[in-house]
């Protein structure tokens, strides 16, 4: 057998070659590997010594030569092809191991210039992966470390059958695939929705189930240029507790979001995606408190998040109520002893929590997917166009805009309740706005009297505001840009209660 190795993943990889070596396999490598394998002390000739050609252009030219890649490529069972080798004095080759250049390492350092990432993209490795790929009936590609092992083990024993083949062949354009993908996001303007795009995802697990248990599942992270760092729940560290499955992640995401959406310290609780429960305070304990407050009867087995450190208040306080999955940035280590003698509560960190990028969003539909921008609106600063008779007080003004947060993280069509730094009910996901008021109203109960309301979307008839009205809510904050506006405003101004227009929609389907 002959072997070409040229990888800038090093690991794992002078044992490999040392197995191949026994099984009197001739080693062929470029560059740093070559010195690396040389250095162990195995016989390995260079590339060169195979083209008859050096080595030009600064590396740039090492093997995109006819005697590697006809050597790769020659198909064994076409005597053309072989007649073809033997006239030309190439040598077959039948392994070759190759993993690509650091591109999205490099291009995510700081002040990284142009001619440093495109010298480090690869054309070489990426040229002889696909040509091994095409031919793997024939030749042997190795991308990942993790199979040196059993490859090894299965060329010993010549039991290395066409479908062991096949699914090296096959990760090998998945891992071409994915470098090509970030090459192009870093070419890509931010805000340029191309004809066609890619997208790069590593798997870091199987999961217990997909929605339901008869459904498989696997979770995977966004690999990206522009978000190099872990971030988002798809990267969060599990402390404790049972294996996440599919309505975990999807819970978790929604509660992370939200409450990184708030200043510290807040607590988000959700329940089927959407918040039942959200507070901020001037500390962990009491946003966690005033959260449950929201709506203790669907907590219930929830998913909390804090956007801070879970301290030993936190805990004390979750003390008697069940919960799914808790995640925080971080934990104190008395509260995490107290929080892991839940045996089946999944514990989650998420030390990096968000990026300033976040790029797209993205959703699945019946084979396709649609992209959007994901809504980062600037609550704090959002217009407060007065369109009642009595503009709202000070005390109103701010619970407005933390109604105004909250309810961008509600399922629509949603309507939230809240004062000042708390949502005291939510009614969400019905097919008409006049449910969500009532099923708002009557989470909140005694509490709706005083609160303010907030609507992801304008009210289609004044019927909402009526209820409202009659709860005693005293201020409402809404997109506005319905044909019965006016007949809202005057609810209103009937009621007495102040009314402000956003000019914004929050839908969240």
């Amino acid at each position: 057998m002959r072997a070409i190795l040229s990888v800038f993943d090093k690991s794992g990889l002078v044992g490999f070659a040392k197995g191949l070596s026994a099984l009197q396999t001739e080693l062929y490598s470029t560059g740093g590997t070559q010195t690396a394998l040389s250095e162990a002390g195995l016989r390995v000739n260079s590339v060169s010594d195979l083209t008859a050609f050096p080595e030009i252009l600064d590396g740039r030219v090492k093997t995109l030569h006819p005697a590697v890649h006809a050597g790769i490529l020659a198909r064994r069972d076409v005597r053309a092809h072989m007649r073809t080798l033997d006239e030309q004095s190439i040598s077959p080759i039948d392994v070759v191991v190759s993993n690509l250049y650091p591109f999205v390492q490099t291009v995510t350092r700081k002040n990284v210039s142009l001619e440093d990432a495109l010298e480090n993209i690869d054309i070489g490795g990426p040229t002889m992966i696909r040509a091994a790929a095409k031919n793997f009936p024939h030749v042997v590609v190795v991308v990942d470390p993790d199979d040196y092992g059993w490859v090894l083990e299965k060329l010993q024993a010549d039991d290395l059958k066409l479908d062991d083949r096949k699914r090296l062949a096959l990760k090998a354009f998945q891992h071409v695939a994915v470098y090509d993908t970030a090459v192009s996001e870093y070419l890509r303007d931010n805000d340029e929705f191309p004809d066609e795009l890619t997208v790069a995802l590593s798997k870091t697990s199987d999961l217990r189930y997909g929605e339901n248990p008869h459904q498989a599942a696997a979770a995977y992270r966004l690999e990206s240029v522009r978000r190099p760092a872990p971030w988002g729940i798809s990267s969060a560290e599990q402390l404790h507790g049972l294996e996440m499955s599919y309505i975990n992640y999807l819970d978790a995401d929604a509660a992370w979001e939200a409450a990184m959406d708030f200043p510290r310290s807040a607590c988000v609780i959700v329940k089927h995606a959407t918040p039942c429960g959200i507070a901020t305070a001037r500390d962990p304990a009491t946003a966690y408190k005033g959260a449950f407050e929201g709506d203790p009867v669907s907590a219930y087995g929830g998913i909390v998040a804090l956007n801070g450190t879970l301290t030993a208040g936190v805990a004390e306080a979750m003390k008697g109520v069940r919960f799914d999955i808790i995640m925080a940035r971080d934990y104190d280590q008395s509260a995490l002893d107290r929080l892991k003698k839940r045996r089946e509560t999944r514990l989650l960190r998420i030390t990096n929590p968000d990026s300033e990028n976040r790029g797209w969003s993205y959703r699945s539909i019946a084979a396709g997917m649609l992209l959007q921008e994901p809504d980062r609106y600037v609550d704090e600063d959002v217009p407060m166009v007065v369109v009642s008779q009595r503009p709202p007080s000070e005390e109103e003004r701010k619970a407005l805009v933390f109604a105004w947060k909250c309810v961008k993280h509600v399922k629509s069509n949603a309507v939230v309740l809240c004062d000042r730094n708390k949502m005291v009910g939510a009614g969400h996901g019905q097919p008409n706005r006049v449910n969500s008021t009532m099923l708002a109203i009557r989470a909140a109960g005694r509490r709706a009297k005083g609160s303010v309301l907030a609507s992801d979307a304008y009210f289609p008839f004044p019927d909402s505001v009526e209820l409202a009205a009659e709860a005693g809510v005293t201020a409402i904050i809404q997109p506005g840009g319905s044909i019965r506006d006016k007949e809202t405003f005057e609810v209103a101004d009937n009621a007495g209660m102040a009314m402000v227009l956003t000019g914004v929609r929050h839908f969240r389907h």
